[in-house]
């Protein structure tokens, strides 16, 4: 019944858009790359090796979701 009002007039509707997943995955790749450059500026304290395979897999994940062709 289009025209009709509604108790929910008015409200936002927090329904994530479409796509919003890719947006989490490339926020999450990027702050964890982010967090690491903080260790190692801000905190003196330099990332192992492992810190940076895990980071590059991270970067590496999230460029596959983003970056993917679609249809």
């Amino acid at each position: 019944m289009q025209g009709q009002p509604t108790p929910w007039d008015g409200v936002a509707d927090v329904r994530p858009p479409a796509g919003a997943a890719r947006t989490y995955a490339a926020y999450g790749g990027v702050y964890i790359g982010v967090a690491l450059v903080w260790l190692w500026v801000v905190e003196g304290e330099r990332p192992s090796a492992w810190d940076i395979a895990g980071a590059l897999v991270a970067l590496a994940g999230m460029a596959i979701i983003v970056l993917a062709p679609r249809k």
